[in-house]
């Protein structure tokens, strides 16, 4: 007789259930359970003993069971060792600590009635899939006393193994004898099924191709575990939990570095571990192989691996060591896609930006767009392409550079430079098309507007302009490469309303930087003068480089002056003047803003007119001159109604005088008046849509809502300071720490 059914047959003489047995023996429940049910094939001597004596069996009874655990030991229906063994895992394991998690979890719900829990890991090669389903394994065997089986699947071998030859491999290890095992592949993953039903078992299906072959052998209720491994997601696969693997973080790349090499253990070489991560793109299979590069290499240190990785062309070369290779891994993917999918996924390598949407590869490829939506979700499917939300996708660092590989391999030098060019003019054509939305005088595209990219609405565009800023601005770079001045100049100047509305991005020194190059070669002194004050701005504004700034914007009036430019001119002093109030020296700007006023008036550019008397207002509040500042503020609402602004730079004018004013009425004392400017304020949408300015306005109404005792409404708009500083800190930090101030104070 069984073990298993010997206990069950004692226990019931005994009239005890498994709770009541496993109080009087000290015997968990559950390894009761499991012995009774032949899940724990060789329990210990000592638990045997502590059920013997709960069960008052007799001596002979004692003596049968101790014969069922030996019989089990000399072969009896264990598996047979040696077959299915797990691999060697890796001993310098690093990171991990929320997947095991999620490992460990799958399997303490098994056992419960319900379906074996699968856990599916998936990723892309090299991030490390098989090493972590291997550390798991080694950590959970212990809780399965049925066995741990391990496949190896070769799901990217060109001819992977049919289910049906994997359920034989299994049923073997489950001894299974040959004859029972049945003819075709549905009886064998059945009966593997069926054996798994039965015993508390890990299952680990390492490197599956797809879902056809998996999932005749998972199987259904039980109390085991099955862990799987592949480079696809496996859609098609219902009631699984999946667990995706990204690259390691920076803080974990630079362990495993240090766990491999010994040399990347020394405290001074911390920056050159950073930078080799960096350039590992921290991926565990290319930072294990940088790391035994690194530790075969006595006399290497890790800045000799860092020259070695650092240029693009060859760090894929680099990262090869014995029979391992990033490049290799990669190719085995590589050589499960469809042809077009090949054909896009070399072409990824044009895009300049680190994330793109579909319609930015339709520019590479002129696919249809729906079509083209397809092959990235083979991409995706496969490891090759990561999703970054709804319509957005990513290619990782290296695999980038494989890209570029295959594309120098596949396309000839001339197809490909024309591709890249025309997708420079075709990104650049939609970046006009989208910042002249927000350039008065044009707005929405004409009629005529075909492009790929939806822009029916200014939302649509700004929205395009934000997401896909690092393409347009890698195909500027382009095009001033290719010396397309004209293009540069257009797209720059497209972009001058829209960068209001953006300011904190970093970005815009580099684009008028090209602007103003560009607009040089041109020989074109409007131009150039144009977009030399165009940099000025984005010097100081974008890139907090006051100084630059300031000499460009000198630079500019120079030119403007001898030019007889007076619109340039005053725009000029405006730059220049806002260099040196962000450098800290409000009295200057306030004098080179002054200046500014009489070439704006005899340039009839009545906008330029009234923000200059908004910013002298704003210098004389720095300097905390209130009054004097109310009195310009006032001066620039008359302007507004006399001169012939705008209705842009009207409502923008008008709300920064709102704000402003509200903020100085408040330092005056004059509370209740402050709030009423600040109410006007808000009725604009530049005040709500501009952050530092929002930033300032719901300051100002905490100031005053504060001195006039409604200390709720203004802790709720003190708070929103602190909040839109988090946000975009970039301007807004003066009030993000007045508001705290005056938090306390109130808390106080």
């Amino acid at each position: 007789m069984k073990l298993g059914m010997r206990l069950r047959e004692l226990r019931r003489a005994a009239g005890l259930t498994l709770e009541e047995l496993a109080e009087v023996s000290g015997v968990s429940s559950r390894a009761i359970s499991d012995m009774e049910r032949g899940y724990s094939r060789m329990p210990q001597p000592r638990t045997l003993a502590a059920l013997a004596s709960a069960l008052k069996v007799s001596d002979q009874e004692r003596r049968r069971l101790e014969e069922d655990v030996r019989a089990l030991r000399r072969g009896g229906t264990a598996a047979r060792p040696g077959l299915c063994e797990p691999p060697r895992a890796v001993a310098d394991f690093t990171g991990r600590a929320d997947e095991l998690a999620v490992v460990r979890r799958a399997g303490a719900d098994g056992g419960r009635g319900g379906p074996v829990p699968v856990v599916l890991v998936h990723g892309q090669a090299g991030v490390g899939k098989t090493t972590l389903a291997l550390r798991a394994t080694e950590a959970l065997r212990g809780d399965y006393p049925g066995g741990c089986l391990y496949v190896d699947l070769r799901g990217v071998d060109p001819a992977p193994p049919s289910a049906g030859d994997i359920a034989v491999r299994l049923l073997r290890a489950l001894e299974v004898p040959s004859r029972a095992i049945a003819a075709s592949d549905e009886e064998r993953c059945a009966q593997v099924r069926a054996v798994l039903r039965e015993r508390r078992c890990l299952l680990v299906l390492d490197n599956a191709a797809d879902e056809a072959q998996l999932r005749p052998l998972l199987p259904g209720a039980g109390a085991g575990l099955v862990l799987v491994t592949c480079r696809r997601v496996l859609s098609g696969l219902e009631g699984v939990r999946r667990l995706a693997l990204a690259p390691l973080t920076p803080e974990e790349s630079a362990a495993l570095l240090r766990a491999v090499a010994d040399q990347a253990a020394l405290p001074s070489a911390a920056g050159d571990v950073a930078e080799v991560s960096r350039l590992c793109g921290h991926l565990p299979l290319a930072l294990r192989i940088a790391g035994t590069r690194l530790s075969t290499r006595s006399g290497w240190s890790v800045r000799h691996l860092v020259d070695r990785l650092s240029g693009e062309d060859r760090r894929l070369a680099a990262l090869r060591t014995g029979d391992v290779s990033v490049g290799a891994a990669f190719a085995l993917s590589h050589a499960q896609l469809s042809v077009a999918a090949r054909r896009v996924f070399r072409r990824l390598a044009h895009l300049p930006g680190p994330d793109f949407s579909a319609p930015v590869v339709v520019l590479v490829t002129d696919d249809d767009l729906v079509d083209t939506v397809d092959v990235l979700d083979e991409l995706v499917e496969l490891g090759l392409l990561q999703p970054r939300g709804a319509d957005r996708y990513q290619l990782h660092d290296l695999l980038r550079l494989f890209a570029g590989e295959r594309l120098r391999g596949e396309e000839p030098e001339g197809e490909r430079a024309a591709v890249r060019l025309d997708m420079a003019r075709r990104l650049l054509e939609i970046t006009v098309t989208a910042g002249r939305w927000f350039e008065p005088g044009f707005g929405a595209p004409p009629a005529t507007w075909a492009g790929p990219v939806p822009l029916a609405t200014a939302g649509e565009a700004a929205y395009w302009l934000r997401s896909e800023a690092e393409n347009w601005l890698g195909a500027l770079r382009m095009a001033a490469a290719a010396g397309e001045h004209r293009r540069v100049v257009e797209t720059a100047e497209a972009l001058h309303w829209f960068s209001d509305t953006a300011v904190a991005w970093r970005g815009w020194y580099e684009v008028y930087g090209l602007s103003r190059a560009s607009a040089a070669e041109l020989g074109d002194r409007q131009l150039e003068v144009t977009h030399l004050n165009y940099y000025a701005w984005a010097a100081c504004a974008c890139a907090r480089r006051f100084d630059e700034g300031l000499a460009a914007a000198l630079a500019a009036r120079d030119m403007a002056v001898a030019d007889g430019n007076h619109k340039e001119e005053a725009w000029a002093l405006q730059y220049a003047s806002d260099s040196v109030k962000l450098a800290g020296r409000p009295g200057e700007a306030l004098e080179l803003a002054r200046q500014a006023l009489r070439p704006a008036d005899l340039a009839d550019d009545h906008d330029g007119y009234v923000h200059l008397l908004v910013r002298i207002g704003y210098a004389q509040d720095s300097l905390g001159r209130y009054a004097e500042a109310l009195a310009t503020f006032r001066q620039a609402l008359r302007e507004l109604t006399e001169r012939p602004v705008s209705a842009h730079q009207g409502e923008a004018a008008r709300a920064r005088i709102f704000v402003y004013s509200a903020h100085a009425l408040g330092l005056l004392g004059r509370h209740a008046e402050a709030l009423e400017q600040a109410e006007a304020a808000l009725a604009t949408t530049t005040a709500r849509d501009t952050p530092a300015l929002t930033c300032r306005l719901h300051l100002a109404r905490g100031l005053a809502l504060a001195r006039l005792g409604d200390h709720r409404a203004a802790r709720a708009e003190l708070t929103r300071v602190v909040e839109l500083t988090e946000e975009v800190p970039l301007y807004t930090r003066v009030y993000s720490d007045e508001a705290t101030d005056i938090l306390a104070s109130l808390d106080g």
